[in-house]
């Protein structure tokens, strides 16, 4: 399902967010509630506090069981995508090939706590001549990832990564070529919270994030809490920390490598 961007228009960032129901360690976790709203929506609409991105897509996959969420998305007005299930790659290169934009960015719908305020900060510091930024070391909290590259690294990518784990995790063939592409790191301004886990993928994640979204939207009555806000609330309360602290960063993409292999492209 895809809605045609008018034509004539050039745009320049768009934000493309995965996401889809299936999720072995939380399943649903996309369409999980969260103080009233699903975890998408969340997602969706802090993406959409930023000044500075032109359009907002949710990219899924084609399996049956991505139907409640493609439904969510109409229902919230969201352009959604429908793609490969395995091949994520290739999911957001044959979604970004119909806008064709300058540059895509890349958001997880597992993110319900990103950060509008870092997603502006980063296209001010980005370069002219920069094919990808993002993170190469932990400064942000597990949960505020970002990544920002050029439609045509996105392109040259797609046509030439063999390896699964390239095609399942998106950027990693980018990444892992500084050779062919500009690369620029993209560091949290507040020190010392690369350690923090704030992402959805277990259930004591939902306990954590819950909690969160709980003490802001109920306690403090606003939805436009940022990085700072949630910060100050856990420095007061360092027991809700806890309840997630026990698992480790990136696990998904640590296991695609462990067992990676070659994948045959097509034309």
């Amino acid at each position: 399902m895809f809605l045609a961007y008018g034509r004539g228009s050039k745009l320049k960032y768009l934000v493309l967010i995965q996401a889809r129901v299936g999720s072995s360690r939380l399943p649903n976790k996309v369409l999980k509630d969260i103080c009233g709203k699903p975890d998408l929506q969340w997602v969706v609409e802090r993406v959409k506090r930023s000044k500075k991105i032109d359009e907002v897509m949710v990219i899924t996959s084609i399996e049956k069981e991505n139907l409640p969420l493609i439904q969510l998305c109409t229902q919230l007005g969201i352009r959604v995508f429908v793609g490969s299930e395995d091949d994520v790659l290739d999911r957001y290169y044959q979604a970004a090939k119909l806008i064709k934009p300058e540059y895509v960015i890349r958001v997880t719908a597992d993110c319900p706590l990103f950060d509008w305020n870092y997603l502006d900060m980063a296209i001010e510091q980005l370069d002219e001549d920069t094919d990808y930024m993002g993170q190469f070391e932990d400064t942000f909290p597990d949960g505020l990832d970002i990544e920002i590259f050029k439609y045509e690294s996105l392109v040259k990518s797609w046509k030439e990564a063999e390896l699964a784990s390239e095609r399942e995790h998106v950027t990693q063939y980018i990444r892992k070529h500084p050779e062919i592409f500009k690369l620029k790191n993209l560091e949290c301004p507040i020190k010392n919270i690369g350690n923090k886990r704030w992402t959805l993928d277990e259930d004591e994640d939902y306990q954590f994030i819950n909690n969160v979204y709980t003490y802001f939207i109920k306690e403090k009555h606003t939805e436009e809490f940022s990085t700072k806000d949630i910060l100050e609330y856990l420095l007061d309360n360092p027991e809700i920390e806890k309840i997630n602290s026990k698992f480790a960063r990136n696990e998904g993409l640590t296991k695609s490598l462990d067992k990676d292999y070659k994948v045959e492209l097509g034309d």
